[in-house]
């Protein structure tokens, strides 16, 4: 995923990263409204979410550099990845 470095705050139950709950992008605070879609890649997580103002981002964490990248999306784009049940 292309997509600029960017802070999250996440909840962290059993791993590192299970649930971003808010994110620091372009020096502006979000908060997260709703996780569309989730999906592993190797060595990635991937999130698809909303913010409470309704806008619409993917969020991936790369654990291999232990960094989150941040790409805002528009609502007719709907790129890559699958949610949990391996859906697009």
């Amino acid at each position: 995923m292309e997509g600029e470095p960017g802070s999250v705050a996440c909840y962290s139950g059993g791993r590192y990263g299970e649930r971003p709950t808010s994110f620091v992008w372009r020096s502006v605070r979000h908060r997260v409204g709703s996780i569309d879609s989730e999906w592993l890649e190797p060595g990635a997580r991937h999130f698809r979410l909303r913010t409470e103002d309704d806008r619409l981002f993917e969020l991936c964490y790369d654990e291999g550099a232990d960094r989150w990248l941040i790409q805002e999306r528009t609502a007719g784009r709907q790129e890559g990845g699958r949610d949990e049940t391996g859906g697009p």
